[in-house]
């Protein structure tokens, strides 16, 4: 039914010299040839659009915002709409990684707009898929749901298997957020064994994340931290950098939910350092609400922690993330509702929740 996983975005002759499982240093280094190799504006245009992506993937945001524009300048040069399309898509999902979700949802209609009248099927399906992506992270389900499901039944028709992937682990999310955990594993699962047929590591690996997230909700807390590790040597082969850090973020939701208090705050803080190095804001603010959430529960000061949780609520609001804000605002109820007298003493030295030491990487 699906056949081998392919990336659309390594196009003319990248897309012989590259696949879905190169690593991001081996496709900047082949894209940066490409480009200083590049005769016309079209193939400038394609260069570097994979020039954006490797940068962005290895969560260089300014070279990556640098590289999308410099694709789009070329494609509009060549008068070729279809690449045009290609590079705000790449330019909607790094303002997206950034937390920027209007600017991302702009950029993405425009991509539309021009994949629609370019007839590239492909530049038109991966810009919606765009748009549903970034109000799903929002918590506006009901208005991406069908938008979901319908790029899964077009992938399944076209036998896509990456875009299969996305569009189920997508959909699976929305189960898991609005508590259907039976059906998110069951698509999670799903997904993770079409990526695998197809050959398809990255989506494999972000499947096998969501998985692991679902069976620690159940207690499964081994066999999720051992997925994770699993989804980790993909991300560290490909040079993932945002899928590492989102690992070391669910591998800290793993261990919080388990009461591993300590190692939950060791590695919260560890993916927060990564996030902040990528200034990847959307993943920075859940990184610190594990934190602050792991702190208290290890004696951190009431107010301290309360000041944190203000500080994020304002963070989710301004950034457009209603799940997570929610998920402050139940945490507070929690706390408050607990009695002041009687908490333990602080196990962990740091005073304040900003500034504790970020481990190297492992």
């Amino acid at each position: 039914m699906y056949g081998k996983a392919f990336a659309p975005e390594y196009q003319g002759e990248l897309g012989a010299a590259l696949d879905v499982n190169s690593s991001y240093e081996e496709v900047l280094a082949t894209a940066n040839r490409a480009y200083a190799e590049a005769d016309t504006a079209l193939d400038r245009a394609r260069a570097g659009l994979a020039v954006a992506e490797a940068h962005r993937r290895l969560g260089r945001v300014a070279e990556a915002g640098a590289a999308w524009r410099a694709a789009y300048r070329s494609a509009r040069t060549a008068g070729d709409r279809g690449a045009m399309a290609w590079a705000l898509w790449s330019g909607g999902t790094l303002a997206r990684q950034c937390g920027s979700l209007p600017l991302a949802r702009r950029l993405l209609t425009h991509a539309v707009g021009l994949a629609t009248e370019s007839g590239d099927r492909l530049a038109h399906g991966y810009s919606l898929a765009g748009l549903a992506e970034t109000g799903r992270i929002q918590g506006d389900y009901a208005a991406v749901a069908d938008l979901h499901e319908q790029l899964l039944a077009q992938a399944r028709a076209h036998g896509e298997t990456r875009h299969t992937v996305w569009a189920m682990s997508g959909i699976a999310q929305i189960h898991r957020n609005t508590g259907d955990f039976d059906k998110a594993l069951e698509l999670f699962e799903e997904s993770a064994r079409i990526a695998e047929r197809g050959e398809d590591a990255r989506g494999r690996a972000w499947s096998l994340r969501g998985v692991a997230d679902v069976l620690s909700m159940r207690g499964e807390t081994e066999r999720a931290l051992a997925l994770l590790s699993e989804a980790e040597t993909v991300c560290r082969a490909m040079d993932l950098a945002s899928a590492l850090a989102y690992n070391h973020k669910m591998r800290a939701n793993v261990l919080y939910r388990a009461g591993r208090y300590a190692e939950a705050r060791d590695t919260y803080t560890l993916s927060l350092g990564e996030f902040r190095e990528m200034e990847e804001a959307r993943g920075a603010a859940l990184s610190r609400l594990g934190l602050a959430k792991s702190l208290s529960r290890l004696g951190c000061d009431r107010s301290v922690t309360l000041a944190e949780l203000a500080e994020l609520e304002r963070e989710f609001a301004r950034i457009g993330l209603r799940h997570a804000r929610e998920s402050v605002i139940a945490f507070r109820a929690e706390l408050t509702a607990r009695p002041a007298a009687g908490t333990p003493a602080p196990r962990y030295g740091a005073t304040t929740l900003r500034s504790p030491a970020v481990p190297a990487r492992s």
